[in-house]
């Protein structure tokens, strides 16, 4: 269990698997399996847990479930994400404040999926759970075998009871999760079921819970809903400053984008155009933050690379300070962004389009076309590049070239589902030309803050050595990426363009 910072939840990984079990029926012993050689004493809990949702289920949509629980080792609030199959983060917050009020700190984190609308109490489980550590051969807790027999009441027009029994099998934090399997077999060959609910209170809802939707039936609406999903999945960890949150949802940003301009003509062109630039004002408020993490990375990294010898001066505490600065600064941008009004009207705006998708004009062809477009435009940027001077204007125009690269690339994915396998490699080579260009802009951006940095120390009666060096090194690490790149694209022009593109 960790703690992000001070105030903010208590994060928890849980690998878990439920199962049906008839009342009449035994706890199964689990002793011998896998590692597993002693099921220990049981110990009775009563939990009393009343959880929060929206009128309209948004959270349990999502899979998510946000409770207030007392009894047990770990009563408190709780909030439960869905990671994969199995396995979930559950956030805790201490009791405390009104019971029926969600502490602040947990309704922000889920503010992607509410919309601002009010949470509110919707059903009420009381478990009587039997819990029964299972032990290996030296003593050590390998997993937890709950018995739960569930009383639960939802609330709404149509509230109603519902009593049942469950099995839970919860493997203990640093077990490898393929112990799961072991003792799955054992439980399900002593009589069990496997569950085909996700949570106790997805089973008490299911008929009060509007349907996820899936699939549409349109391949771009499809797209856009896996990377809206992204984009509300990642806002949690940007809230959390959560490893790589940052980039993830930057990158379900500009996918969104991407598709939207480049199939415009498929959906309603002014409402793809607005949502477009709305999702480039989130890009904007995002940047910031991840250009911070991605030079702290390179610079670090090149340093450590230096022979001791010619780091000179406070190089690393010099950095460190400016970056620590720029990370507090730019993230704090992001999250300002994420608390908007603008930017929960732009969910809104991505899910009514995503609801009721348009029929596509002259279906697969259309799409085609918009693929089609997409390599056209990449072939220009890269024909206006080459038409300048090494420099800044054509560094610029590169960054240009890889923008319509990336563009390129994320058109063939939206159309996967009906190109098949017929853009796989051409796509493969458009990525090798984006990444290429990806660490020439990087290394572009480095030289100024290098310089920078040179400037402090010097202003600071540093050593600034090590930060002209660095900048050298940043000019011929651009050279090499250029090179790179026009051997690539080289190869790119010269391959036989794909049939389904013509």
């Amino acid at each position: 269990m960790t703690k992000t910072q001070d105030g903010a939840p208590v994060a928890e990984a849980e690998i878990e698997r439920k199962y049906d079990l008839a009342a009449d029926r035994p706890i199964p012993p689990l002793a011998p399996a896998g590692p597993v050689t002693n099921q220990a004493d049981p110990r009775v809990d009563v939990l009393d847990a009343t959880y929060f949702d929206t009128a309209d289920f948004r959270l349990a949509q999502a899979g998510i479930t946000l409770r207030r629980r007392l009894g047990g080792s770990d009563e408190g609030w709780h909030l439960k994400l869905p990671v994969g199959a199995d396995r979930r983060e559950e956030l805790r917050l201490p009791l405390s404040g009104k019971p029926d009020k969600v502490p602040g700190a947990l309704a922000k984190l889920v503010r992607a999926h509410t919309l601002g609308a009010k949470l509110v109490q919707a059903a009420h489980l009381r478990t009587e759970r039997t819990s029964y550590a299972l032990l290996d051969a030296k003593g050590r807790e390998v997993a937890t075998l709950t018995d739960d027999v569930v009383t639960g009441e939802a609330g709404g027009e149509k509230a109603h009871l519902d009593r049942w029994r469950e099995l839970e099998i919860e493997l203990s934090p640093g077990t490898d999760p393929k112990v799961l399997d072991s003792l799955d077999r054992a439980v399900v060959k002593a009589g069990a079921e496997r569950s085909r609910w996700p949570s106790k209170l997805r089973r008490l809802t299911d008929d009060l819970v509007p349907s996820s939707g899936g699939t549409t039936g349109s391949v771009l609406a499809d797209y856009l809903a896996e990377h809206l999903h992204a984009l509300r999945r990642n806002d949690i960890g940007v809230r959390r400053d959560a490893e790589d949150a940052v980039h993830q949802m930057r990158v379900a940003s500009r996918r969104l984008r991407s598709a939207l301009k480049t199939f415009r003509r498929s959906l309603d062109a002014d409402v793809a155009d607005g949502l477009a630039a709305e999702l480039r004002w989130l890009g904007g408020e995002l940047g910031p933050a991840r250009d911070t993490e991605v030079m702290a990375a390179r610079l670090r990294d090149e340093v450590k690379a230096l022979p001791a010898e010619l780091v000179l001066g406070n190089v690393e505490q010099l950095m460190t300070r400016h970056f620590a600065r720029e990370a507090e600064e730019t993230k704090a941008r992001a999250v300002e962004a994420l608390d908007s009004k603008r930017y929960t009207d732009l969910l809104r705006s991505l899910e009514k389009v995503i609801a009721k998708p348009r029929k596509i004009k002259g279906g697969k062809e259309e799409l085609r076309k918009a693929v089609a477009r997409s390599e056209r435009k990449l072939r220009r940027a890269v024909t206006a590049a080459s038409d300048l001077e090494p420099g800044p204007e054509q560094d610029a125009e590169l960054h240009e070239v890889r923008k319509k690269a990336k563009r390129a690339r994320y058109a063939a994915d939206t159309v996967r589902p009906v190109s098949g396998k017929k853009l796989r490699k051409w796509r493969k080579n458009v990525k090798a030309v984006q990444t290429t260009l990806g660490t020439h802009h990087d290394v572009v951006v480095t030289r100024e803050v290098l310089r920078l940095l040179g400037l402090r120390a010097y202003a600071e009666a540093e050593n600034a050595f090590t930060y002209g060096l660095l900048h050298g090194r940043s000019v011929a690490a651009a050279e090499a990426a250029h090179r790179r790149f026009a051997e690539e694209w080289q190869g790119l022009s010269k391959g036989s363009r794909p049939k389904w593109l013509k």
